[in-house]
């Protein structure tokens, strides 16, 4: 099955409100990636799909050994926003900030060697075959390669969540909508299937239960950043959606708020032969 690869535009004009509506790591998360560097006395973090910076954010702080973090993502928009957060957090620890699609990226200087590789919500959008090849030229023997994602709450299962999919459905057709350019057909292939096909095929999964509680101000936000719902969807008819949407989030709210319960799900892949 073809892969759908993401446009460059898909989510940097929704980079601000990606950055303020996101979730974050879960702290159970942090601690199991800071937990694969373990070995390696000045480890390099190479985080693809960067977003915002989410994971060097939460990495950063919990293993203060990170020698230097590279974070790759096709828009500029995002990293600008990435670079912003992390600056206070580096300490003068080198950064590297690259524009490209993850597969496209290549070691910044010789002997480079990334001790862990995070991939976090944004696997699907990849070449990942192509990804997974270029992970095993730039690591460590050692290397820990992580991929990570919780759904969305287009994916969620609770009552204001299949009401608020409902009204987004209304406007924009059934299928879920991924950018401008078409629509969301799965990955095709289990993620553990790509790992275990690629040199990086001793697979572990980890999986954290989340409870979420949102108000409706900072779901609306998260709309704007996702691929299904992003303003330029709608057209001039966002504001009348987003007035919808917010007297119904206003609504299933005063039932006890609006809470989402997600699993995190973490696939840890080595080298065979690598330390567990």
């Amino acid at each position: 099955m073809p892969q759908l690869h993401e446009p460059r535009d898909l989510f940097t004009s929704a980079a601000a409100d990606y950055a303020r509506h996101r979730p974050g790591i879960p702290p159970e998360v942090v601690s199991l990636l800071a937990d694969t560097m373990r070995d390696a006395d000045r480890p390099v973090l190479l985080d693809l799909g960067s977003g915002t910076g989410q994971v060097p954010a939460a990495l950063l702080p919990a293993v203060p050994r990170i020698d230097r973090v590279d974070l790759v993502d096709s828009g500029q928009d995002m990293l600008r926003q990435a670079s912003a957060a992390l600056e206070p957090l580096l300490g003068g620890r080198p950064a590297g900030f690259h524009p490209v699609a993850a597969e496209d990226f290549t070691a910044p200087f010789d002997g480079y060697r990334a001790d862990l590789v995070t991939c976090a919500r944004s696997f699907y959008w990849m070449d990942r075959s192509a990804v997974l090849k270029m992970a095993d030229r730039v690591t460590a023997p050692e290397a820990t390669v992580a991929i990570m994602g919780d759904g969305s709450l287009w994916t969620c299962w609770a009552d204001w969540t299949a009401a608020l999919k409902q009204l987004i459905q209304s406007y924009l057709g059934d299928e879920r909508r991924a950018g401008t350019g078409g629509v969301y057909a799965g990955p095709g292939r289990r993620y553990e299937d790509d790992l275990a096909a690629s040199p990086f095929n001793r697979v572990t999964e980890h999986r954290f239960p989340v409870r979420r509680v949102w108000t409706p101000a900072q779901v609306l936000g998260y709309l704007r950043s996702t691929s299904f719902a992003r303003s330029d969807l709608f057209g001039d008819r966002h504001d009348r959606f987003e007035d919808e949407a917010l007297e119904l989030l206003e609504r299933h709210s005063e039932r006890g708020g609006l809470v989402e319960d997600a699993v995190f799900t973490v696939l840890l892949s080595r080298r065979p032969g690598g330390k567990a």
